[in-house]
């Protein structure tokens, strides 16, 4: 086969009612830009049939290929593992759930073709979500532009095109505690953003919960930011500056007025409030602590269980790469 100018990487979950659908609207798209294309879907251990009916399209078009993992491994790994395998010129990232109009992909290599490395969609509307979801997601991207290394475009996500040169930088970082918004805007290269509006998903709901929103917002700021460990120092010198000026108003209270007896609540509260810092403080060097444990044991990402099509014939490419790196 061919190698192909453009990858479309659509990682799936649990997404069966949507492949056909999706299919339907992807593949028009591909044939009026290109007759060289692919598209890779990457099965994060789905529960229902999602990868029998992708086998089922395969069968029919062999330009739909598959990467399954033997269990679920999460969306930031899922994309991993489709850089990976994708052999195009140029590689698009998309959701399965109709949220990314794949009309928008004829835009994207337009702009490609302009010199653009990097073309990713901006959302210019969260009408569909709640207020508080907003106001979290407004809060995250200031604090993220404060305090991170680099500057996040508000309003872009995964949906986007990368040319084959950001791949191949992609491809490079192995880190385990992944957050792909920030590794993009990390490598760099000419990019533009694409204003689009996200449309009603199709079928099924977002398998995206409010606590796992905030722990990719946490893995975002900790993977990109030192400041959750140094906060702690200056809040230590906080604290010291209040102690020493508190014994110092003691001291000088007891010179003028004398001892009276000690207030048990006051001590009491004195002890939990920075047991609290303490205990907290713990936690974020733990946090960290523990990121890096699992960088050191040096696992890989994924375990794939099976592949299909063009991502089959990359197979053997990356056994030997992955012999390769031990070797090194």
């Amino acid at each position: 086969m061919a190698s192909p100018e453009l990858s479309v990487i659509i990682p799936v979950h649990n997404e069966s009612a949507n492949i056909a659908p999706l299919c339907g609207r992807l593949l028009p798209v591909l044939n009026r830009i290109t007759a060289r294309w692919e598209v890779i879907f990457v099965d994060d251990g789905s529960r229902d049939d999602t990868m029998d009916r992708i086998r089922s399209l395969s069968q029919g078009e062999p330009r739909i290929g598959a990467v399954s993992f033997s269990r679920n491994f999460g969306k930031e790994v899922a994309i991993a593992a489709g850089l990976d395998h994708a052999r195009g010129d140029a590689v698009v990232i998309m959701d399965a759930d109709l949220q990314h109009p794949p009309e928008m992909i004829e835009t994207f290599v337009e702009r490609w073709k302009e010199g653009y490395l990097m073309v990713y969609g901006q959302r210019t509307d969260r009408s569909d979500e709640t207020r508080v979801k907003r106001g979290f997601a407004h809060l995250f991207y200031r604090l993220f532009a404060r305090f991170g290394e680099i500057a996040l475009p508000e309003g872009a996500g995964d949906f986007r095109l990368i040319d084959r040169k950001g791949v191949e930088v992609l491809r490079t970082l192995g880190e385990k505690a992944r957050f792909s918004k920030g590794l993009y805007a990390w490598i760099g290269f000419r990019s533009i953003g694409v204003p689009f509006v996200v449309e009603e998903r199709l079928h099924g709901t977002t398998k995206w919960s409010f606590r796992k929103l905030f722990r990719f917002a946490f893995d975002g700021i900790a993977a990109f930011s030192t400041v959750p460990l140094r906060v702690w120092t200056y809040i230590g010198f906080l604290i010291s500056f209040l102690s020493i000026a508190t014994a110092f108003y003691f001291l000088v209270r007891t010179l003028l007025f004398g001892t009276d007896l000690p207030g048990f609540p006051s001590l009491i509260v004195s002890v939990m409030f920075f047991s609290g810092i303490q205990l907290m403080s713990l936690g974020i060097v733990g946090e960290y602590v523990g990121r890096i444990f699992a960088e050191v044991k040096r696992r890989p990402l994924y375990v794939v269980q099976e592949r299909l099509g063009g991502a089959a014939e990359v197979s053997a490419s990356l056994v030997r790469e992955d012999a390769r790196l031990r070797q090194a």
